[in-house]
């Protein structure tokens, strides 16, 4: 994929999610998935007592933070925070002596998500400007790596995977939730399927997705179908370790 493509895809991404933090703020119900398939705020049984907001713009296709069996005192790092559920649920679990970040590329939904931090009076959490292929951390500085359904939006997931180990602790562990195609699905038969800014865009299959956790170094790694998100096309619970 040539960079021109890869920035359109980006910008594309990028308005989207701009545009559903908006109609998020407005009070609005927005939806980018089924909720058959564990999309979105059903997909949380715990959500009781964060900011209505969070909740609304709760985007993803399942609770990362059960999968990642966060600890109290960890560090934890939400990749495509959103409008921050995910990672004031983490907060929750990591307790005062943690911490928790929230990465995004869209202003708005990280607006949205530092009022709701606010309105939730949570203290241990930050969330930070900039892309999930190349993280604003420091290498090592991190416990648990979070995500829910945005690994499968990048264009470079190669480098997502290799800036999540850098900036993982040894014996540091990746606890994800995201899309992914059966592996018999052709690329041009994923893309059938939705639009590479929406939910279920451009989902890697699940071959190349242990493959590329593969080859930045990961070991332990678990993919484990969830729900049915369309036809050939799946949640799935990820799990990996860094040595």
């Amino acid at each position: 994929m040539v960079s021109a493509d890869r920035d359109e895809i980006r910008a594309a991404v990028a308005a989207r999610y701009a545009g559903l933090a908006r109609a998020a703020q407005a009070g609005q119900a927005i939806t980018d998935g089924d909720p058959d398939a564990g999309c979105g705020a059903p997909g949380y049984p715990d959500a009781s007592g964060l900011p209505e907001a969070a909740v609304r713009a709760s985007l993803g296709c399942g609770n990362p933070v059960a999968v990642a069996d966060l600890r109290p005192g960890e560090t934890v790092l939400d990749l495509g925070s959103g409008g921050g559920i995910d990672v004031l649920l983490s907060a929750r679990r990591v307790g005062p002596a943690g911490k928790a970040y929230g990465l995004d590329m869209t202003t708005q939904m990280l607006d949205l998500a530092r009022a709701s931090a606010i309105a939730a009076g949570a203290q241990n959490v930050e969330f930070l400007l900039g892309q999930i292929e190349a993280i604003p951390l420091p290498d090592g500085s991190v416990d648990v790596i979070i995500s829910n359904c945005v690994i499968n939006l990048s264009t470079d997931r190669p480098a997502v995977f290799a800036e999540s180990f850098r900036v993982l602790r040894p014996g540091g562990r990746l606890g994800i939730t995201d899309i992914l195609a059966q592996d018999h699905l052709t690329a041009a038969q994923r893309f059938e399927r939705g639009t590479r800014a929406g939910c279920i865009a451009g989902a890697p299959s699940f071959t190349e997705y242990r493959d590329g956790l593969t080859r930045a170094g990961f070991t332990g790694i678990t993919i484990t179908p969830a729900q049915q998100a369309g036809d050939g096309l799946h949640s799935a619970i990820i799990r990996a370790v860094k040595p």
